[in-house]
């Protein structure tokens, strides 16, 4: 088929619901609807005179065919998008949860800005895996808890420390000056991480206090918020509660420890030699040094 007849939109509808498994999430991807996606994916199985999907009462699986095919074109778009950001490269996009960007990142953004005036840089919120080249991700700031994806290098920025943190005036009110004290506060967790205090009492090497959380918040940002209001306890990694600490907003009254993660760079391996994915990266090395 000569490749000026390559059905090139059907192709990439019929590449997004087999790595989806799903037509519909392909249709939201493609800013398209269902019904276009599912037109695409029939003409390629007439086209092809065999099925490339089974369909399933909730999802739909590729077969043999249909998975070497959307294998080969994953790549083949992948390849596309990087020789295209090369020519043509789009604005750094940093990539990190929102509570490291709430807490970490945008109380030392101006002074990166001030510092950096011509770097375009463009915020990405997310906390879980993710795909660098679809996403035009350039770098992202991870826990060790997720694996780098292929296509991006991962280098260690700092081993977390871990430990609990109140506002000053309940660790004063509890008297908390020792592991076995804290079973007598309101201990709160994050949905997040929910084995945290799991991993600290580990880290503690004391493994038999049983810390179950009596709240349990959605992100890391909240339970901290809640424990400087005074609601409780929270597990922290030093990096996200430092600033707070230094401005006698939270304590720690049992100080940190090491915890069994690090905290990690990603950066995109198709990137890495462009100038301000560089800087960038030199800028983030260097303030978490300095922490």
């Amino acid at each position: 088929m000569p490749i000026t007849h390559l059905p090139l939109n059907a192709l990439r509808a019929f590449e997004a619901a087999a790595r989806l498994g799903s037509m519909n999430a392909a249709a939201t991807e493609l800013g398209v609807t269902h019904g276009a996606v599912s037109r695409h994916v029939k003409a390629l199985e007439e086209r092809f005179g065999l099925p490339l999907f089974e369909r399933h009462p909730r999802a739909i699986v590729p077969t043999r065919e249909g998975a070497q095919l959307a294998s080969e074109l994953a790549e083949a778009f992948d390849r596309m998008q990087i020789a295209v950001s090369r020519v043509q490269p789009g604005p750094l996009t940093l990539s990190c949860s929102s509570t490291v960007m709430m807490r970490w990142l945008i109380p030392r953004l101006e002074k990166f800005k001030r510092a950096n005036q011509t770097i375009e840089l463009r915020l990405n919120v997310n906390y879980d895996n993710v795909d660098f080249i679809r996403e035009e991700i350039s770098l992202a700031i991870r826990t060790s808890i997720y694996r780098a994806p292929a296509g991006a290098v991962a280098e260690t920025l700092i081993h977390e420390e871990i430990g609990p943190v109140c506002h000053p005036d309940y660790a004063d009110r509890l008297g908390l000056s020792k592991p076995e004290d804290l079973l007598r506060a309101r201990i709160l967790g994050s949905a997040t991480r929910p084995q945290a205090w799991t991993d600290w009492a580990a880290a503690l090497g004391r493994p038999e206090l049983q810390m179950t959380p009596n709240e349990v918040y959605a992100h890391f940002y909240l339970v901290i918020q809640a424990a400087a209001c005074g609601l409780g306890l929270a597990l922290a990694p030093r990096l996200l509660v430092d600033d707070e600490i230094r401005s006698g907003h939270l304590v720690a009254p049992l100080g940190f420890v090491a915890g069994p993660y690090e905290l990690q760079l990603w950066i995109a391996d198709h990137l890495r030699g462009r100038v301000d994915v560089r800087t960038t990266a030199n800028w983030i090395r260097a303030e978490m040094r300095a922490m």
